[in-house]
């Protein structure tokens, strides 16, 4: 059996995000690499551990829905039914930044897993984090801790450990276009295939 995160190792995770640490953790697809969201410092920390370029966008991740939903802002109907049909759950949704209103080539890139009871604990955690996947940039993705490359373990200042993931990435769905027009994009397909997403979204828009 697959070791179960406590109320202790979210806390922990919580208090490494608050003093500007980055974590390795686990999501409901692969380990992931975490800092808080808006700390420049910790960012740039994460891209180096990764060997990421600067400018190539991360997604950021809730650990609950109403966390996420307060970053989104108010959003049309077919759009708030497709949120509610793909999350929690392992896909990366493409949606309007509300920082950026009316520029559609602008987007927030959001993550809910679903907390497994394994993961359960992390609903405790309240930062909203930056994450990748534990790897160096274009590696594997990491299905274990002892797959996680040791540099990036030694590197971290925090790695937790549930076990063994599903071992797949995300699906990254683009919804930017589906208020307007009904239509979404498969940009990456993952965890979800694209005939899953299609029966999720069969109600709010076209492919």
């Amino acid at each position: 059996m697959s070791p179960a995160l406590a109320a202790a190792d979210a806390d922990a995770f919580s208090a490494c995000l608050a003093r500007g640490g980055v974590a390795v953790f686990p999501a409901d697809t692969v380990y992931g690499l975490a800092a808080r969201a808006g700390d420049a410092a910790a960012l740039a920390r994460l891209y180096a551990l990764k060997g990421r370029p600067p400018g190539k966008p991360a997604a950021l991740m809730c650990f609950t829905l109403a966390r996420a939903h307060a970053l989104l802002g108010p959003l049309g109907p077919r759009t708030r039914a497709a949120v509610a049909a793909l999350l929690p759950g392992p896909v990366t949704l493409l949606l309007p930044d509300p920082a950026a209103p009316g520029d559609a080539a602008r987007a927030l890139g959001i993550r809910v897993p679903r907390l497994t009871p394994a993961l359960a604990a992390l609903a405790r955690v309240e930062h909203v984090i930056v994450q990748s996947s534990a790897n160096l940039a274009g590696g594997p993705d990491p299905r274990t801790v002892a797959e996680v490359p040791a540099a990036i373990r030694a590197g971290a200042d925090l790695v937790l450990d549930a076990g063994p993931l599903p071992g797949t990435p995300s699906t990254v769905v683009d919804l930017r276009p589906l208020e307007a027009t009904g239509r979404w994009r498969v940009v990456r397909e993952g965890a979800v295939p694209r005939a899953g997403i299609a029966r999720a979204l069969g109600i709010v828009g076209r492919r």
